[in-house]
């Protein structure tokens, strides 16, 4: 049951994003291209992690709007980026430039990576350098497997010696 539910609510997204993107009419199909392009790549300013082509917001309906202008216009790929850059800051565009400002964008992960990294050798390390410090019990249980381990090592390789 939850499997169809499922199934009818994803089918119908599909739907809506269709029917959203049936409304911009291209009579260049390279246009029609650039604009899909485009909207799969400008995020959504209020959305925040969807793009201006998958968000129902009114913000984006403006943005897509704004970018299928541009583009029945003749503007290239990157007069629109530089435009809603301009307008919304390095964020509107899903790969940002490597600048100052955005460095943190593309040092982070590897950053978050290597920490981590580095904290789980540390801590193995450290539970491997750690000493047990045991009873006078343990030590004295300890002693007898050590040698009940070296008697039958030892009549182990005696009986070998004997058939060999």
């Amino acid at each position: 049951m939850l499997m169809v539910t499922l199934t009818i609510a994803l089918s119908s997204l599909s739907v809506v994003y269709a029917v959203n993107l049936e409304t911009y009419k291209f009579d260049d199909p390279q246009k029609e291209a650039l604009f899909r392009e485009l909207i799969d790549e400008l995020r959504c300013p209020k959305c925040q992690n969807q793009t201006i082509g998958d968000s129902d917001a009114p913000l984006a309906k403006d943005l897509r709007d704004r970018t299928y202008l541009m583009v029945q216009q003749g503007a290239s790929k990157q007069e629109v980026v530089d435009y809603m850059v301009a307008r919304y800051g390095d964020f509107a565009y899903y790969r940002p430039p490597v600048k100052l400002s955005t460095v943190v964008l593309w040092l982070g992960p590897v950053l978050v990576i290597l920490v981590g990294a580095a904290v789980i050798l540390m801590r193995v390390r450290a539970r491997n350098n750690a000493e047990v410090e045991l009873s006078d019990e343990e030590q004295a249980q300890l002693a007898a497997l050590r040698s009940s381990d070296l008697d039958n090592a030892d009549q182990s390789h005696s009986e070998q010696d004997k058939s060999s």
